[in-house]
C-alpha cells in the first residue's frame, strides 16, 4: 500500500530532530490539555470545600489504577504494532490492535461491577479520612461507571501514537478535555451537583474521547480495530506483557504510592488538619502532573521513532533520537522547576486560597519536588527506550524504581522521624535515588546502540 510505504520512509529517513518534534507536538498538546483539565477540575472543586478537594485526591488514586490497565495494554500492544509495521507485517499488527483494545474494555466492565456496590469501602482503602469519605464516594461513582471507556481509550491513544498517528489521538484527547472544562462549571455550580458534577463531567468527556479515538483508528494508514481480529492467544498476551509490563508496574506502584500518600498525609498532619493535608497533596500532584505532561508529551514523540527504526535496523537513528529527546526534555523541565519553586505559594493558593494550612503544606511539598524534578527526564527517556526495544528487565526496573524501590520505602520511613515534613520531601528523595539508578543503564544502552550502527 503506497500510504504505508510513505509512512515507512517518513519514519526511517526524516532527520531525527524534525521527526521527533513532528510526532511530539500532537502528544504534547494532548498531554498538556489533559493535565490542564485536571488542574481546572481541581480548581473548580476547590471553590466548594477542602473536603471536596481532598475527595478528588482520593479519586485520583483509583484513576492511577485505570491508567495502569490502559497503559499496560496500550504500550504492550502499541510497541508490538510499531515494530510490526517497521517490519512491514500488517496482519499481526491488526490482530494485536484488536486484542489490545477489547481486553481493557472487558476488564473495565468487571471493575465497575465490583466497585460500585463497595464504594465506601474502596474510598476508605484509598486513604479517605472519615470527613472526606462522602465527597470521595460522590466523585468516584461516575469514574467507576466510565472505567471501561477510560481504560480502552488510553489503549487506543497509545496504539495510535506508537504508529506515528498521534494527531488522531490528539483530536480525541483534546476534545474530551475541552468538554470536561465546559461541563465542570455547568454541572458543579449551574446544576448544583457539587463534586458529583465534576465526576460526571469527567465520565462524559472520557466517553467522547473514546468515541473519537475509535474513529481515529479507522482513518488513513492507522491499523483498524475490528472485532473479527479479536483473537486472544498466549502469543498476543506474552507480547503485551513483554512490552507493557514496565508500564503496568509503574502505574500499579503509582496507585500504591498515591494510597500510601493519602494515609500518611492524614496520619501525620497537624491535629485537625487531615483533610487539608490530603487536599494539599492532591493539588501538588495535579500541579506537577501539569508540568511533567509537557516533558512526557515530548518524550512520547520519541517512542514511534524508536520502535520503527529499531524494527528496521537503524540503530544509529535510535541513539540520536534518544539523546536528543533527553536533552530537550531536561531543558524544559529545568525552566518549569525554577518557576514552580519561586511561585509555589501562589500556585497552590489558586486551588484553595481560604485554607492557610493547605497552602503551607502544598507549597513546601511543591518546592521539594522542584529541586530535583529535572532529574526525572533521564529515567523517563531511558525507560521508554528500553520498553520500546523490548528490553523488559531494565525497563521494568527503571519503571518500578521511582515509586516502588524508593518512594514507597521513603513514605513509610521518613514521616516516622520528620512528621508531615517527611511526607513533603518523600517524592524528591525518590526522584534523586531513581536518577542515580538510571545513570549506569543510560550509559550502557547508549554504548550498545553506538556499537551496532
Amino acid at each position: 500500500m503506497p500510504d504505508l510505504d510513505d509512512k515507512y520512509r517518513e519514519m526511517t529517513e526524516t532527520p531525527v530532530a524534525r521527526l521527533v518534534w513532528r510526532l511530539a507536538v500532537p502528544s504534547m498538546v494532548s498531554m498538556i490539555v489533559t493535565a490542564l483539565y485536571n488542574v481546572v477540575d481541581a480548581a473548580f472543586v476547590g471553590r466548594l470545600s477542602t473536603e471536596a478537594t481532598a475527595g478528588i485526591g482520593i479519586g485520583f488514586a483509583y484513576m492511577t489504577l485505570i491508567q495502569a490497565v490502559g497503559f499496560f495494554f496500550g504500550h504492550g500492544s502499541g510497541n508490538f504494532i510499531s515494530r510490526a509495521l517497521g517490519a512491514r507485517n500488517r496482519d499481526e499488527a491488526s490482530t494485536m490492535a484488536a486484542v489490545g483494545f477489547f481486553s481493557p474494555l472487558i476488564i473495565g466492565i468487571m471493575a465497575a461491577a465490583i466497585g460500585l456496590p463497595n464504594l465506601e469501602r474502596i474510598t476508605i482503602l484509598l486513604g479517605a479520612p472519615p470527613d472526606v469519605v462522602p465527597q470521595a464516594c460522590n466523585y468516584l461513582r461516575y469514574i467507576l461507571i466510565a472505567s471501561p471507556f477510560m481504560m480502552s481509550a488510553l489503549t487506543l491513544n497509545n496504539q495510535l501514537r506508537l504508529q506515528g498517528n498521534a494527531r488522531f489521538g490528539m483530536i480525541g484527547i483534546v476534545s474530551g478535555a475541552i468538554l470536561n472544562m465546559v461541563l465542570d462549571p455547568l454541572l458543579i455550580f449551574g446544576l448544583h451537583m457539587g463534586v458529583t458534577g465534576a465526576s460526571l463531567a469527567t465520565a462524559l468527556s472520557q466517553f467522547l474521547s473514546w468515541c473519537l479515538l475509535l474513529w481515529g483508528t479507522s482513518r488513513g494508514e492507522s491499523v483498524h480495530i475490528r472485532f473479527a481480529n479479536f483473537k486472544p492467544s498466549w502469543k498476543c498476551y506474552s507480547e503485551i506483557v513483554a512490552g507493557g509490563l514496565p508500564s503496568l508496574m509503574r502505574q500499579a506502584l503509582n496507585c500504591t504510592a498515591a494510597i500510601l500518600l493519602n494515609h500518611a498525609a492524614a496520619r501525620y498532619a497537624p491535629y485537625g488538619m487531615d483533610a487539608s493535608a490530603v487536599a494539599a497533596f492532591a493539588v501538588v500532584s495535579r500541579t506537577t502532573m501539569f508540568a511533567y505532561s509537557l516533558v512526557l508529551g515530548f518524550a512520547q514523540g520519541f517512542q514511534p521513532v524508536c520502535g520503527f527504526n529499531y524494527g528496521a535496523g537503524h540503530f544509529g537513528r535510535v541513539r540520536r533520537a534518544y539523546l536528543y529527546t533527553f536533552s530537550i526534555s531536561a531543558a524544559m523541565l529545568t525552566v518549569l522547576s525554577v518557576l514552580g519553586f519561586v511561585f509555589a505559594p501562589q500556585i497552590i493558593s489558586l486551588f484553595r486560597s481560604e485554607d492557610p494550612a493547605l497552602i503551607a503544606i502544598g507549597a513546601r511539598a511543591l518546592r521539594w519536588q522542584c529541586v530535583v524534578f529535572p532529574l526525572c527526564t533521564l529515567s523517563t527517556t531511558t525507560g521508554m527506550l528500553f520498553q520500546n526495544i523490548r528490553y523488559t528487565l531494565p525497563a521494568t526496573l527503571l519503571s518500578i524504581g521511582r515509586q516502588g524501590l524508593f518512594y514507597i520505602p521513603a513514605i513509610l520511613i521518613l514521616p516516622r522521624f520528620l512528621g508531615i515534613h517527611g511526607v513533603e520531601m518523600t517524592q524528591a528523595v525518590a526522584d534523586l535515588c531513581t536518577f542515580l539508578l538510571t545513570v549506569p543503564w543510560a550509559v550502557w544502552i547508549a554504548r550498545q546502540l553506538s556499537s551496532r550502527q
